[in-house]
């Protein structure tokens, strides 16, 4: 049994990028702990945050073993970096050594084989994207023995899915020119994993995220589309999740 380690910017990343792929490592019997840099600082429900509950109930979903905040807040995306809130620093700002130092701990505390990350460009550049990228290095440096996958989607996929968007007149609140850049392109990626089989669990633990299907951010009507239609279709547009391993590439898994 290997122990495997998603770091991710907020909740709900850890489903629209990795979800399949940790659904595949608990149901194959390895440990799977999800860490979240942020907690998005979302209205508090009996003394947690909305969305850091969410996160628990779509890990539950996964069948993570583990869930922590590493202890920032969401920075936001936009031309403004807002001031840090009272009690905690925004990710964005940030020292990497003592984030990476406060990761690096707990991949030794969990005897860590494996990290997911974020690919060099943080997926569509936000910003705690990128720092998720720049600490999730520094902290398998730091942790020793730490091999680390770095979670994408091949350009040219995220290109096709828009198009179909448009076609379907899916409202989406992000410029179409920032994702014709973002991501990874298709020579970059080293693993493909096929997840089709835990279509079901992603689509599910995706369906626990509410604040962010059923709100008003730029990406809820994409979410509730995906929550909502049949399984089958989920997973046939889903069905495999992509990561870079600057060591290996050309592998597939």
């Amino acid at each position: 049994m290997a122990t495997l380690v998603a770091f991710h910017a907020h909740p709900d990343d850890e489903v629209l990028l990795t979800g399949g792929t940790l659904a595949r490592a608990a149901a194959e019997g390895h440990r799977v702990v999800i860490v979240v840099a942020t907690d998005s600082m979302v209205a508090a429900d009996e003394g947690q945050p909305q969305r850091m509950l969410e996160l628990r109930a779509s890990a539950h979903v996964l069948g993570a073993h583990r869930v922590v905040h590493l202890g920032y807040a969401d920075s936001g995306h936009g031309p403004v970096l807002y001031p840090d809130p009272p009690d905690r620093q925004r990710f964005a700002r940030a020292d990497v050594e003592e984030a990476a130092g406060r990761l690096a701990r707990l991949l030794q505390e969990e005897g860590a084989d494996l990290l997911l990350s974020y690919d060099v460009n943080g997926g569509y550049r936000h910003r705690d994207h990128l720092k998720v990228h720049v600490v999730g290095q520094r902290a398998a440096e730091l942790a020793g023995g730490v091999r680390v996958l770095e979670a994408t989607v091949p350009r040219d996929f995220v290109v096709r899915m828009m198009r179909l968007g448009r076609l379907l007149r899916v409202p989406f609140g992000h410029d179409p020119e920032v994702w014709s850049k973002a991501f990874s392109p298709s020579d970059a990626i080293t693993h493909r994993i096929s997840v089709r089989k835990y279509a079901a669990q992603k689509q599910s633990a995706l369906a626990m995220h509410r604040s962010q299907v059923y709100g008003g951010g730029r990406l809820a009507a994409v979410m509730r589309l995906l929550v909502e239609m049949p399984t089958a279709l989920f997973g046939l547009l889903l069905g495999y999740e992509w990561f870079v391993e600057e060591s290996r590439r050309g592998s597939k898994a």
